[in-house]
């Protein structure tokens, strides 16, 4: 990027140079100082500022991309949209164990609830199917001396929900047991002490429901409804030219339809895609899926789905000298100068470039001070 920035500031100055190019690439030696045959047309100050590297682009705000949720599964899906576990069964069957029979599914949710742990997600013959949260969907039955992660999961959802007489571990025990019973006393469901695949639904977090796409009465099989999570979040496909501009912890502004503004940072930079627009009928374009979280959910007002704007911010330099980047004039054997115009006359004093932000560059050099008059080639 930085590579280009450069080549296109000289391809600026080269081709609106003119004269004052040409008699810099034409002089004697490299570093020797050669006199402009005539003084500059129009002219700029060098200012003593803070440059910031910034680009404003397109963005989306909303809950992000659903996942599915199907009946019988141990996990309701990622925020990635992936699966989260493609569990077992169709659906929990009325002995609140087995969770491989089929069903009837009695009760579902409406689209935009919001549902949190320990709430129904859905009811299969009248047996309500809970949230729990984590990363490890149910995959097996849960009882007395099982071991491992989902144990240690299942048992910090318990005494999140206020059940005690266990030790959160990764130990099934019977006082762990005791305390699925009394859970599924308050579910009214059968006390088993058990929990099998298809029991509850594993998923990060609180779920919003974005669409319910099965029927209440039909078998309890399939998908049955699909989520996001519960905080509206900013998405964009950013063009890989602007990739360096974007890492996990980048600050960013964005600008709802209103015109008000609210900070967002970035979360999640996902890997390069190439889209082909119909309607552009152009080449490919190379993107990169961006996702931005917005802290202060109460500044996105009642925006649930609106395009944005969004100033991502990769850098910033304080209190360096700036000039307009068509100030540059390319030296001859490589290298940059600026056209210094003194009550002495005017002469090309070699520059060192650095950052190039809002149509100006960093510039520093012998001779470079605050205030000194330079100009811009025509």
């Amino acid at each position: 990027m930085r590579t280009l920035l450069i080549v296109l500031a000289v391809t600026a100055v080269t081709a609106g140079g003119g004269v004052a190019a040409t008699g810099v690439l034409g002089g004697g030696g490299g570093n020797t100082p050669a006199a402009a045959p005539s003084g500059p047309a129009r002219t700029a100050r060098v200012e003593q500022t803070t440059l910031t590297r910034s680009e404003t682009v397109d963005g989306t705000l909303g809950y992000g991309d659903p996942s599915p949720v199907r009946a019988g599964s141990g996990g309701g899906g990622q925020p990635d949209g992936s699966d989260g576990g493609s569990g077992s069964g169709g659906g929990s069957s009325g002995d609140g164990g087995s969770g491989s029979g089929g069903g009837t599914l009695t009760w579902l949710p409406g689209e935009g609830a919001v549902i949190k742990r320990g709430e129904p997600v859905y009811s299969v013959d009248e047996n309500k199917v809970p949230l729990l949260y984590g990363s490890t969907p149910l995959y097996r039955t849960l009882d007395v001396g099982a071991e491992g992660k989902d144990v240690g999961q299942l048992e910090k959802n318990l005494a999140a929900l206020g059940y005690t007489g266990f030790t959160v571990d990764r130990e099934f025990t019977s006082g762990t047991a005791d305390a699925v019973r009394a859970w599924q006393e308050d579910l009214g469901r059968e006390e088993t002490g058990k929990v099998a695949p298809g029991d509850a639904v594993v998923a990060p977090g609180g779920r919003r429901v974005s669409e319910v796409t099965a029927v209440r009465g039909h078998a309890a099989s399939g998908e049955v409804l699909s989520w996001t999570g519960t905080e509206r979040i900013v998405t964009v496909d950013l063009e890989a030219r602007y990739e360096d501009l974007v890492e996990e912890g980048t600050r960013a502004t964005v600008k709802l339809p209103d015109d008000t503004e609210t900070g967002a940072v970035v979360t999640g930079v996902g890997n390069a895609a190439t889209a082909k627009p119909a309607e552009q009928g152009g080449g490919d374009t190379v993107t990169l899926p961006i996702t931005l979280s917005v802290k202060d959910q109460k500044k996105l007002g009642r925006y649930q789905a609106a395009p944005v704007d969004v100033t991502l911010t990769a850098e910033s330099r304080g209190n360096v000298l700036a000039v307009p980047v068509n100030a540059l004039v390319a030296r001859k054997g490589g290298g940059y100068a600026v056209q210094a115009v003194t009550a002495d006359g005017v002469e090309y004093r070699p520059v060192k470039l650095g950052l190039f932000a809002d149509g100006r560059v960093e510039v520093s050099g012998e001779g470079v001070t605050e205030g000194l008059k330079v100009g811009i080639p025509q």
